[in-house]
């Protein structure tokens, strides 16, 4: 492959991974599973809050969204940001900001997170091998006011306040 067919393959790579990104966070709030499911390797991990695992193959990491889904209504994703670090021609990193809003257990909840992720180039194309996501401030929407001034920045529904994932 010649430096301007890698150079065009990577621009490439890169729009695949921003859509596939984007493609998650719409299947998320349009409930469907398929596609959601189709963003990941069959072999994925997905981890919340530094430890909690939503599954380590996607069925699991489907089925988990889908019951997490049972105490949500409305759901807004926003991508802030995307960073992408390419290893090898078929291994990529990244960090994605984003902003959610979803109605949880009854309650407005509006956040800051960062999604950390793992791709595979498959024969389908880019998957996500392995997603962390780790809330920067999060909770009920009465609580904005203080959701970035407070040590204690994640403040879910049903749950102790407690530390956020990322550190100041």
């Amino acid at each position: 492959m010649s430096d301007l067919e890698a150079r065009i393959r990577r621009l490439e790579d890169r729009a695949e991974l921003e859509d596939l990104v984007i493609r998650y966070f719409v299947a998320a709030d349009d409930d469907d599973m398929d596609t959601l499911g189709a963003a990941f390797a069959e072999d994925a991990e997905f981890v919340i809050g530094g430890g909690f695992s939503g599954g380590s193959s996607r069925a699991a990491i489907v089925e988990f969204i889908r019951d997490d889904r049972k105490n949500m209504g409305v759901t807004v994703h926003t991508q802030n940001f995307t960073l992408l670090t390419f290893g090898d021609d078929g291994h990529a990193s990244g960090v994605i900001g984003a902003h959610l809003e979803l109605a949880r257990g009854g309650t407005t909840v509006y956040g800051a997170v960062r999604y950390l992720d793992d791709y595979v180039r498959t024969a389908e194309g880019w998957k996500i091998k392995r997603r962390e996501m780790a809330t920067v401030h999060v909770g009920p929407w009465d609580d904005v006011a203080t959701s970035l001034t407070s040590e204690l920045r994640s403040r879910w529904p049903g749950q102790d306040p407690a530390p956020a994932d990322l550190p100041r």
